[in-house]
């Protein structure tokens, strides 16, 4: 059986996501220190997804973090236009 779809419209892009609240931007924060610092801790680098300016923005603030808390300075480096490379300082690219 066909129906016919009357007053039906395509519906345009919407709105994009909300930002985070500050609540949820300080958890997503400490996740990503942890997850990420044992990461770093294990190689000495690791690579991570980010789609959006906010999420680099989110990952060079978490490595600003782990270098505060470890007093050895961590690099944040895009990879591409889609991931983060997080690596201490004195570890070699690629390696």
């Amino acid at each position: 059986m066909i129906r016919d779809l009357y007053n039906v419209h395509p519906v345009g892009p919407g709105p994009g996501p909300t930002p985070l609240t500050s609540d949820e931007e300080r958890r997503a924060r400490a996740t990503l220190f942890t997850e990420l610092g044992n990461a770093i801790a294990d190689r000495g680098w690791t690579r991570f997804p980010a789609y959006t300016v906010e999420e680099r923005r989110r990952l060079v603030a978490v490595g600003g973090m782990l270098s505060a808390h470890w007093g050895i300075p961590v690099t944040v480096e895009a990879e591409d236009a889609c991931s983060m490379r997080l690596s201490l300082a004195d570890q070699v690219p690629g390696v």
